[in-house]
């Protein structure tokens, strides 16, 4: 399906319908995706596959039920997110994250710039 700059592949496995508190805009969902139930996803997530046959991470993402995907998050390539799992904004996921877990992105770093350059 092809709607409002998204895309859900028509073979993606999705137990329910996930729950879009702000729409479906910007979502990027694989075909060989498998998506659990009560999951909750944010604007502007990928959940794509990793297309590289070389890579120990070839395949699609497996998410599992009541997880939380915020805003922007990245899920790429053959992982699993256990169940209720919650994904911060922004977050890039490759590798799998066991249930029951809450994965952040890393510290903002500052760069002061100086006057010179």
């Amino acid at each position: 399906m092809r709607k409002n700059n998204s895309w859900i592949g028509i073979q993606a496995e999705i137990k329910s319908e996930p729950i879009f508190p702000h729409g479906i805009s910007g979502i990027f969902i694989s075909h060989q995706a498998k998506i659990g139930k009560n999951v909750t996803i944010y604007q502007q997530v990928t959940i794509g596959s990793n297309n590289d046959k070389q890579s120990p991470y070839y395949g699609s993402p497996t998410i599992g039920d009541n997880c939380y995907i915020g805003a922007g998050a990245k899920i790429i390539g053959r992982c699993t997110i256990g169940d209720n799992c919650k994904l911060g904004a922004n977050v890039v996921v490759v590798r799998d994250v066991p249930k029951d877990c809450t994965v952040v992105s890393a510290t903002n770093r500052i760069i002061k710039l100086t006057e010179n350059l």
